[in-house]
């Protein structure tokens, strides 16, 4: 399961409007967006319809709001790989890779590129979503390979970039087998190449 997506829906701890988003984004990430229905997401919330668009105008906003979240917890990712390696940029690039290593193991791959594939119309809500955090990591990575010491650090990053992006791809067109095994051994070699050695 993703852990960008955590159903937490049936804690009924949780405040209507939190159960209403776990379970979206539960339902979004495992039968995709056009496939998770209103009914059933009202429904795995333990709520009704009703208390849905209470909540939110639409189902567009909805999923905007479940991949928010899915982009703070990639920051709070990123926050986590700093303050395991304070004031080493190059041991925070190689724990980048790492970090996206592991996410290449996740059963349904990126849910921002999931939900891109899904939204093909510019204008909903949830593609300044998609962009804004995708724009957001890139430059994220870029800074991040420039502390590091890299030449050519926004190549780099570009680099690192789509080898992360295509390698999620890949691995949901044909499997965990074909090129996203390399990723891992593919950044290192881009990295090693760019980033002096200590």
């Amino acid at each position: 399961m993703n852990p960008n997506f955590v159903n937490t829906a049936s804690e009924s701890r949780l405040a209507p409007r939190e159960r209403i988003v776990a379970a979206a984004c539960d339902l979004f990430y495992r039968q995709g967006i056009r496939a998770g229905g209103v009914d059933a997401i009202a429904e795995a919330a333990g709520t009704n319809k009703m208390t849905l668009y209470r909540h939110f105008a639409s189902k567009d906003e909805l999923i905007a709001e479940c991949l928010r979240q899915v982009a703070a917890k990639a920051d709070a990712l990123w926050d986590r790989i700093e303050a395991a390696h304070p004031d080493d940029p190059p041991a925070q690039l190689n724990a980048w890779v790492a970090a996206m290593s592991g996410h290449l193991q996740e059963e349904r791959g990126c849910a921002m590129c999931n939900a891109v594939a899904e939204l093909p119309d510019r204008t909903h809500p949830a593609r300044a979503v998609i962009e804004a955090f995708k724009r957001g990591q890139r430059d994220r990575l870029a800074r991040l390979c420039a502390a590091a010491g890299a030449s050519q650090a926004e190549l780099l990053a570009d680099e690192l970039f789509l080898l992360a992006e295509g390698a999620r791809v890949s691995l949901q067109s044909v499997g965990p087998e074909g090129p996203a095994a390399r990723f891992a051994r593919m950044s290192e070699a881009a990295i090693g190449s760019r980033v002096p050695a200590e």
